[in-house]
This record gives structure tokens, sequence and C-alpha cells, in this order.
């Protein structure tokens, strides 16, 4: 008997250590891809070891919930081997990882069912603690348990602080609502825990994943790894065309996942059950069911998404109680959220705006509705409006294919050099426009803030050295990179990885890797000095320079340092936007100082929640602020529109979004200046 239970239990090791083979040869390809391939690879080295070793252990325990030091300890042997492990084809180090990570999770799990056996006290006398620097790692179980159970009773009381503002009506209903609270923060404990414990691939595979997506991100932010359904999730990215259940989703204020609209024609409105505000309790797929209470909004929408899920059953809650499933298959749907469109502003002087969310690029080689195509449509409708000035907005906009913003960028020039591209090796690659003539001739001004990345700052930079645009908002990211998929290998599509290959140089030779692009006119934005740029990432590329003489005419504007000069008065004399620079000081003085201590107490935790109501009624007031009067829609989008509830009311929303956004009032303003100045 005894025999036969060893024979059992080595069962279970040697499965491990042979996914952990497999993860090696992942590794080693990896790397090989890299250093082949990479646009600036880096040695296989300690500094590599120490990067990938620190990031891992970040994400398995970044708030100090999990390990404890004797574990990190024993981990800690491998901080500067693993470069030696990836080259010499040895991974068991990664059994280490597993069993400590397994084991953590495994006491995290019991500590939290003591907790809640002890009973969470909502009285105590203890606080809780802040530091911008991570605190040591506990050394013992109880101190851990302590620690959560700190947090626990903070969670329990910020879930009931939230609910209001009125202080003495809460305090008042805790008696009656207190025990359902204490059950649902401690269900979502369990469910995250479990959810970590039992991931979909395994916890080898989930570790393997954590180790390559570090090496990789060791090269720089934007070289990834990915397995089938991340890429599938990548690729719908930069689509206007994805496999889509025809729902989107949202979370309420309950953190309840819900329908938040139904695509008319879509799989889910087919049906004829789903409604929008039904909840989603639960998704199934292949096999595997992904209860919402343990899975994130992230997960979801990829199940809802990814092409990796072609069919799904939905068990949903209508509001009136009744619990139902249905069974769906995707279907290529087009992206509204994702594609391109245009309003007219202004009733006695029109203007042109056109908002493009991302540059996406159409599945189908033989169609035309990548993102340069619908561009030239929105401006032909806007034509047909007689519009005096014209606004690009690329707020929020991340990049996407650099073929449709190349075109793009050449459809607004006579002719003549876009960008320098220079590879691994340094060899330069001049990209031309070779058509003559333009689409739109007037002037333009182009709106762009942090979030605008990559091919925005392609489309920008060109613009702006042309002389075709002005440039209002704030410093973009600063990526002057591109990337290319590879699979890891020919017959085994489940390994990829985006490698960056290329860095692009503006004509004049400048990059904007690593500073962004520098608008012409600077508005302030909530919570700008915050947003994570690429000059905030440790491995970012860095920027550099190259000599180049290329010959391009540069627009001479006459209006140009009047509009420019015009435009910045405006804006510091301007309440709104004084306003924000007051919220933006008051944040940042509260970053840099440590928190107090919360008391654990509802009075403590009252407070601290709804110590930044002012400030978020100061945004949401801004943000809900009506800034545009007139608005339009052009004729030939209305006629499209106009017999479908459901683009009516994705138009609906877009008219609201600009007309409570201030940065492009103030485009309009400066379109304005330009207009009155050339036609006195």
């Amino acid at each position: 008997m005894k025999n036969i239970l060893a024979i059992a239990c080595l069962f279970p090791l040697l499965a491990g250590a042979q996914k952990h083979e497999q993860a090696c040869s992942v590794f080693y390809n990896i790397n090989a891809l890299l250093q082949s391939e990479h646009f600036n690879p880096k040695p296989t080295d300690d500094s590599l070891s120490a990067y990938v070793f620190n990031r891992v252990m970040r994400e398995m325990d970044d708030h100090r919930m999990l390990l404890l030091q004797d574990e990190v300890d024993l981990l800690s042997k491998h901080k500067y081997k693993i470069d030696d492990y990836i080259t010499g084809n040895d991974c068991s180090f990664f059994t280490d990882f597993v069993s400590v990570y397994k084991t953590a999770l495994e006491r995290n799990t019991d500590i939290i069912s003591e907790i809640v056996y002890d009973g969470i006290n909502l009285n105590s006398t203890d606080s809780i603690y802040y530091s911008k620097e991570h605190f040591p790692y506990r050394t013992s179980k109880e101190q851990l348990k302590k620690f959560i159970g700190k947090k626990i009773v903070y969670d329990v009381l910020e879930d009931i602080a939230k609910l209001s503002k009125n202080r003495d009506s809460l305090k008042a209903q805790i008696p009656a609502m207190e025990n359902s609270v204490k059950a649902k923060i401690a269900d979502a404990y369990m469910c995250r825990t479990e959810a970590l414990l039992n991931p979909k691939e395994g916890l080898d595979q989930n570790m393997h994943h954590r180790f390559y997506e570090a090496f990789c991100s060791y090269f720089d932010p934007h070289t990834n790894y990915f397995n089938y359904d991340e890429k599938s999730t990548f690729i719908s990215a930069v689509s206007d065309e994805n496999y889509s259940l025809g729902i989107y989703v949202s979370q309420n204020e309950n953190e309840e996942i819900i329908i938040q609209e139904v695509i008319p024609g879509g799989p889910a409105y087919k049906t004829q059950k789903i409604d929008k505000g039904d909840q989603i309790l639960k998704l199934a797929s292949e096999n595997t069911e992904y209860p919402v209470t343990c899975a994130s909004l992230e997960t979801i929408t990829n199940i809802v998404f990814s092409d990796a899920y072609k069919t799904v059953e939905l068990t949903l809650r209508k509001n009136d109680g009744t619990v139902y499933s249905v069974n769906l298959e995707k279907k290529v749907m087009r992206s509204e959220d994702n594609t391109v469109y245009s309003f007219v502003i202004g009733d006695t002087l029109p203007m042109g705006y056109i908002k493009i969310p991302s540059f996406y690029t159409a599945r189908d080689e033989n169609s035309f509705h990548g993102c340069a195509d619908d561009v030239a449509r929105e401006i032909a409708k806007l034509n047909e409006e007689n519009i005096n000035g014209l606004i690009i907005d690329l707020q929020f906009n991340g990049g996407g294919s650099m073929e449709e913003v190349t075109k793009l960028a050449g459809m607004f020039i006579d002719f003549g050099p876009l960008t320098v591209v220079t590879g691994r090796n340094r060899s330069r690659n001049v990209i031309k426009d070779y058509l003559r003539g333009s689409i739109y001739n007037g002037p333009i001004v182009i709106l762009v803030n942090g979030f605008s990345a990559s091919a925005s700052e392609f489309f920008t930079g060109v613009m702006q050295d042309y002389g075709r645009a002005i440039v209002a908002g704030n410093t973009t990211m600063g990526k002057a990179t591109m990337q290319t998929i590879f699979q890891l290998q020919q017959n085994n599509p489940t390994d990829f990885v985006k490698v960056t290959i290329d860095k692009f140089y503006r004509i004049t030779g400048k990059s904007n890797q690593y500073i962004g692009i520098v608008p012409d006119i600077e508005i302030p934005s909530y919570l700008n000095d915050f947003l994570p740029r690429e000059n905030t990432d440790a491995t970012a590329l860095a920027n550099d320079s190259i000599d180049v003489r290329l010959k391009f005419r540069k627009e001479k504007l006459d209006y140009r340092d009047y509009a420019i000069k015009q435009s910045r008065e405006r804006i510091s004399q301007d309440a709104d936007f004084n306003e924000i620079l007051s919220v933006n000081k008051t944040i940042k003085k509260m970053y840099e100082e440590d928190k107090a201590p919360v008391a654990l107490n509802f009075e403590g935790v009252f407070n601290d929640v709804h110590t930044m109501d002012a400030i978020w009624k100061s945004i949401s007031t801004f943000e809900d602020k009506l800034q545009i009067s007139y608005i339009k829609t052009p004729r030939d989008t209305y006629q499209r529109i106009m017999y479908d509830d459901f683009l009516v009311n994705t138009n609906e929303y877009r008219e609201k979004l600009v007309k409570t956004n201030p940065y492009i009032k103030e485009g309009i303003n400066i379109l304005t200046d330009i207009y009155n100045l050339e036609n006195k």
C-alpha cells in the first residue's frame, strides 16, 4: 500500500517536471527570438535575471499579503541565476516558485476562513498604515492574519461608507447591513484566492506565463508574450471588426456585470431573450465555467470579444429575478466603438470634427473600411456641409496599424517623406507619400493627450513638421517604436511574442520616443502629471536623433503664431482650466505626502473614503458641463442611421461626449480665430 501511495504521489511531481521542461523550451525560444529580431537586444545576464525576478515577485505579492519572509528567502537564491537557467536549458527552478505560491495561496484561504470564523469586528481600536515604500514581508502566519484581518475590516467599512455621503444615516443602518456586507467581502476574498489557486490554464502554466511576460518586458515595455487568447484580443483591438456575441457589458455601482447594450442583428439580439440591464451571473465556454464574482471585467470582456471563445453559454438574471441561460455563437461584427465618426460643430460658422479612436485596419483585405478610408469618407461628408476648419481628435488614441496611419498622413500633405524607419542593424528606410494632392486643405487643429501613442504620435508629428496643423492638448505618450507578432513554433499556435523591431524618426531626424509630442498649445487636464508615459517605464528605449537631410515643403501659415497666442491667453484666463490647475496642485500635494493612519472604525474609514469627495465633485461637474451648444450629424450619416435605434443611441452618446468636451471647444475657438483673421 505504501508503494502504491508513493507512486501516486510521484505522478504530480513528474507531470510538473515535464511541464517545466516544456516551459524551458518556450523560454529558450523566446530568448533566441529576441536576440535575433529585437531592435535593441540585451544580453542574457545577471541584470536581466534580477529584473525578471523582481517583477515576478511584485506580481505574485505586490501588497505583501501573501508570502512570508522565509519563502522570499527561499526564492531569492534564484534572483541572479535565471539567465543561467535559460541558457543552460534548466527550468527546475519553476518548481520552487509554483510550490511556494501554492502554499501561500492555500495559507491565505485558511487565514480568511479563520478570520470569518473568529468574527469581523467593525469597532476595532486598531489602525491601518500606508507607506510609499513597501512594508517588510511578515515572518509568521499570525502576522499575516493580523494584517489581512485589518484589510478585511477596512474593506467592509469602505463598502458601507461608499453607499452614501450621509454619515449619520449610514451609521444607523450598519447593524442591519453589516452581516451581508461581511459575507460579500469575505466571499470576494475567497473567490479571488480560489481564482489564483486554480486558474484556467493551471498553476504551473500561469507561473510560466508570468516569467515569459517579465522576460519580454525587460527588452522594452512593448515587447510582450501572448498566449492564443491574448493574441486574439490584441488583434481585435486594432481591427474595426471583431468576433462578438453582440453585447456590450459594464460594471454597475454594486460591482455586478450587466448588459450595457444589445447590438441589433447580433447573436444576442436574435435570441429575443437578452435585454439591456440583465445581470450576467456566469459564463461557460469549452467546458469551463466562469462565475462572474471571481472574474474581472477584463476577463469577461475577453470572453465576449476574443475569437478564442467561439461559443459561449450565458446565465443571466432579469430585473424581476428570473434566471435564464442562452447559448450563443459568435459572428464577425463591425465595432462602432472602434470606428471613425464625425460631426459638424457650429451653426453660423460650421467647423468639422473627426474622432479617430484607433488606427484600426480592415480584417478583409479586399474591403475598404480601414481607418484611413473611413476618415476620407467622413471628410467628404463634412466638405458637403461647407466646413471652415477641421478638428482631428486623437485623444485616448493608443495607436494601431502603421500601414493605416501612413496612408492617412499622406492624405493631408501634397507629397513627400513621412518618416525614417530604422531597424536593428540601423539601416534607414524613408517612408514617403508619392501621391500628389490632399483630401483637405483648410486649417486643422489636432487634439492629443497623454494617452495618445504610437501611430497617433506618428500622424501628429508629420502634421506638425509639415506645418499642416496646430497641435493642442497635452504631451503624448512617447512611443516611437513598431512591433510585429511572431509565432514561436510554426506548427504550434499557442505561444506568440510581440517584438519591437523598428524605431521611427520624424523627417527632421528627431524622435518623439520617450519624450512624446509636445503640443503647440498646452491645455490643462486632470491628473496629467500622474499618467504612465514612456518616460515612467524603466525599460523604455531612450530618445535620440539621427542626421538626415530630407526635402519637404513646410506650410507657412500666416495665422499660426496669432492663433497660438490667442489660445494661450484664453486658456490662462479660463475659470475651468484654472480650476483644473488648482485641483492638480492639491492632488500632487496629497500624493507627495505620506497618508495618515486610518482608524479601523466607521468614523475613520468614512472620513478616509470621502476625503476626495470635493475633488471628484469638481471633476464630475467639469466633465458634465455643457461646452458646445450646437452640434449636427452630417446629412449622409443621419440618413444611414435614422432607422436603427442602436446606431441612433450610439450617435446621441457621441454627441454628448463632444458637447461636454472643453478641449474640443478650445479647438473650435482656435479655428474661429483663424477664420476671423483670414476674413477681416
